[in-house]
């Protein structure tokens, strides 16, 4: 865990229908210093999209050097890098050559555009890349808190995520 980090913790029930996927997930997640509460959710909806056993959350924010998720295989070979916000070039190069898939996720509909229009054209020589920005309706913050517990319905690539008081739809818009 990182150092001086909050540590969150979060039940998600996932229902993937799109994805055949049922299961039932507990996670203890360290949130940086640097990093707000929107940031801390958009990992955890990055974790609902890709949802296995073996997906995993990395250091992140605090190491240049890991994404924010990661899957490796059983030889510990990455399968699957994911980083949230918008990483520099050096970054998703260094991510393609490394891992068989590397997602990003946006979420900040105004800096997520200017971001991939300034990056688009170098980033089409990356084949195993994917750009995905997440269209959020609703207050995804008012799913924060120290304890979650949330349930992620997913249908039709569009996910719902539910708790006591809240919901938030989020749909995937593809970039790249």
């Amino acid at each position: 865990m990182a150092a001086n980090a909050t540590i969150q913790k979060a039940i998600l029930n996932i229902a993937n229908m799109d994805q055949h996927y049922y299961e039932e997930h507990n996670l203890t997640l360290a949130q940086h210093p640097s990093e707000n509460d929107l940031r801390l959710m958009i990992r955890l909806i990055a974790f609902v999209l890709n949802a296995n056993d073996r997906l995993v959350f990395c250091k992140g924010i605090s190491q240049d050097d890991e994404p924010d998720l990661w899957q490796k295989s059983l030889g510990g070979d990455i399968e699957m890098w994911i980083d949230v916000g918008q990483p520099d070039e050096k970054r998703i190069k260094k991510a393609c050559g490394r891992s068989e898939k590397v997602i990003i996720y946006t979420f900040k509909e105004s800096l997520s555009t200017i971001w991939f229009k300034q990056l688009e054209n170098s980033l089409t020589r990356f084949k195993n890349l994917q750009v995905i920005y997440l269209n959020i309706d609703g207050d995804i913050e008012s799913l924060y808190n120290r304890s979650m517990n949330i349930q992620c319905n997913m249908l039709d690539n569009e996910l719902t995520l539910l708790d006591d008081n809240n919901s938030v739809v989020i749909k995937q818009d593809i970039y790249k």
